[in-house]
């Protein structure tokens, strides 16, 4: 009789999966350099855009809620960010709908959608953790060496704003990761990824605040642009990290975050068991 199975068991092919995929990410070291440069190259014009802006006396109300040494940090942040937001689909799923190697996972005897997730969280992991330190080091060390140091990535407002940011950024690529499974699963039902992205892409990049930081937009829409799910990949660990929430404010950010991944991994298991059931495989 075979003993039951404990949840390292359980969880053991979805570990795999994830070291597996973040392993075979992290070979990628030319795309890592090419995003990077490119990376700095529109951080640096983003940086002379706010620079501009704030130099304007007329905006002074409109940018009292960010400094610009804000500002300038939260460009570097975003930039160094850039992979958790959640505009393109995995590609190894895409490519298994257009070739229908997608049943492959319908007879692996684990839950698809655990496994997918994992997959997924591997490869957006492996993508953000050299990028993240190839731009701290441009950006918050080798911008001051040179006499740069205004256009620098500066420190978090104190320890504790710090590792609240480090924990909503782990929570953000669990939501980031909840977000591209659904492009995942729309993308397995369409069999072509290419419209679905052409729409994410736009909302994800506004809605997230990677264009516009969402504190400098109205007053009258700071509730709402919170709330929504966008908010908790990029903007709610930038207003960690500034400070901006602070106390119980933090705590119930981070709850936010854990709710809207609770909620995408609940509607995203619905939709990939709806599309599984229909599903016609390419060629049968």
């Amino acid at each position: 009789m075979r003993p039951a199975m404990g949840p390292r068991d359980l969880a053991r092919p979805y570990v795999a999966a994830f070291v597996s995929r973040f392993l075979q990410m992290l070979q990628y070291r030319t795309a890592a350099l090419a995003g990077f440069a490119t990376q700095c190259w529109w951080g640096g014009i983003k940086v002379m855009v706010f620079a501009a802006f704030y130099s304007g006396s007329a905006i002074a109300g409109a940018a009292s809620s960010m400094s610009l040494a804000q500002a300038i940090t939260y460009t570097w942040l975003a930039q160094g960010l850039l992979v958790l937001m959640p505009w393109l689909g995995d590609p190894e799923v895409a490519q298994a709908a257009r070739t229908g190697a997608v049943a492959y996972d319908r007879l692996r005897p684990v839950d698809a959608y655990a496994l997918w997730f994992a997959r997924t969280a591997g490869w957006i992991a492996a993508r953000l953790l050299p990028r993240v330190a190839l731009m701290a080091a441009f950006a918050a060390v080798a911008l001051p060496l040179v006499g740069l140091g205004d256009w620098a990535w500066q420190l978090p407002a104190n320890a504790m704003a710090g590792a609240a940011f480090l924990l909503s950024v782990v929570l953000g690529l669990l939501l980031s990761t909840a977000m591209v499974m659904l492009l995942n699963v729309a993308t397995t039902a369409a069999l072509n990824e290419r419209g679905i992205q052409a729409v994410a892409t736009p909302v994800v990049i506004v809605f997230s605040g990677n264009l516009l930081p969402l504190a400098l937009l109205p007053d009258a829409w700071q509730t709402a642009l919170l709330v929504q799910p966008l908010a908790g990949l990029f903007d709610i660990p930038a207003r960690l990290y500034f400070g901006h929430l602070s106390g119980w404010h933090a705590l119930a950010a981070l709850g936010l975050q854990c709710f809207w991944i609770v909620a995408l991994v609940a509607f995203g298991r619905m939709a990939m068991g709806r599309t599984m059931r229909s599903l016609q495989v390419q060629g049968g």
